[in-house]
């Protein structure tokens, strides 16, 4: 391989989303992860792109709502590339309406919709009945629909960027000379010894348990969203259910009692899920910066070194416009990343 302009170590989302787009631009880079790829929570099953509440908007939520409408293209051009499904999908999402308190608050975020997603995306308000068997029970008969959320399966989009990413003569290795300008991509274990280094807290791990079940009925049907849980219909015949949030936990990757739970909830929260079978337990360690924001920017530890980090929850619906600014600030220096985002946002929280 010639010298790489670019050594990015992490093969998660973050990491592998700015490759390509640094790619796209003609930098020649390569990926470093000693665990291989999506060996983190990049490799989990549940894979919401789940929007923030039309209410109270501020930078976090207008950064989310530009990288979720950029989403359809960013995800077309990786499998244009490199021929292999990333399973994304804009299918909306369904939640229930309990009380005449959510009916309200529902009605005020639809008229922000109407303003704050720019006509590119809505937040209505349904009868149940009009979702079919397909929806979760609501007490009052309504169902919010937005048509901003969408899907994609996380193991698969990791997959389709590194099949991208060969097709531009980028290797995803697990070893390997650093080379270039420096990008730490490396999830949870990258913030503890973050924290490590600067002797003060930085962010954390949070496991998660998901599961997934066999159901072939609704490929493409919207999300479900109740009881703090997310119902996500993939592509190729399955459900996936998620997920847990364990602060403190031992094994990283071992499924026990708290998944049990969440599946009993999802079944009787959506009826049709009844006689699903579950075909695999899941859990993984997803990284949270201090500030609960990505912390993306200038490396503080590392002179010329940049950082990429925090994707609690909503790495895969931020990667697309976090990779478009990393690789402007990498590229060309310009620096368009909001104050909430930048490491030293997360530094203050400390």
């Amino acid at each position: 391989m010639a010298m790489a302009d670019i050594t990015i170590y992490g093969a998660g989302i973050f990491g592998l989303s700015i490759a390509w787009t640094c790619v796209q631009r003609g930098a020649k880079v390569q990926v470093i992860d000693p665990y291989g790829v999506g060996s983190g929570s990049s490799g989990g099953v549940v894979g919401a792109l789940a929007p923030h509440t039309p209410e109270n908007w501020n930078d976090k939520k207008q950064f989310q709502f530009e990288s979720l409408i950029m989403s359809a293209t960013f995800w077309r051009e990786v499998e244009d590339a490199g021929g292999l499904s990333a399973g994304y999908a804009r299918s909306g999402r369904l939640q229930p309406l309990n009380d005449a308190r959510s009916i309200e608050l529902a009605k005020a975020r639809s008229e922000g919709a109407k303003t704050l997603w720019r006509g590119l995306a809505t937040f209505d308000i349904i009868d149940a009945e009009g979702a079919g068997d397909w929806a979760p029970k609501s007490a009052s008969g309504l169902l919010v629909h937005d048509t901003l959320s969408g899907r994609m399966h996380p193991r698969m989009a990791c997959d389709a960027l590194v099949a991208a990413l060969a097709a531009k003569g980028c290797p995803v290795l697990t070893e390997g000379v650093e080379q270039g300008i420096i990008v730490e991509a490396t999830g949870w274990r990258g913030l503890l010894a973050l924290a490590d280094q600067m002797d003060q807290p930085v962010g954390n791990g949070v496991k998660g348990q998901a599961a997934v079940l066999d159901f072939t009925a609704a490929p493409n049907a919207p999300q479900l969203f109740a009881d703090a849980l997310h119902i996500i219909p993939h592509a190729n015949g399955t459900i996936a259910i998620g997920s847990t949030t364990e602060r403190e936990f031992e094994d990283p990757t071992s499924t026990d009692a708290h998944i049990d739970d969440v599946i009993a909830r999802a079944r009787s929260a959506f009826p049709i899920l009844q006689d699903a079978s579950v075909i695999e337990r899941w859990a993984g360690v997803r990284p949270r910066a201090k500030s609960r924001a990505p912390m993306i920017g200038h490396h503080p530890m590392r002179k010329d070194a940049f950082i990429a980090n925090g994707g609690f929850k909503i790495g895969f619906g931020m990667a697309p416009k976090i990779s478009q600014i990393m690789a402007d600030l990498i590229l060309d220096g310009v620096d368009r990343i909001p104050d909430g985002f930048q490491p030293e946002a997360s530094l203050r929280k400390s």
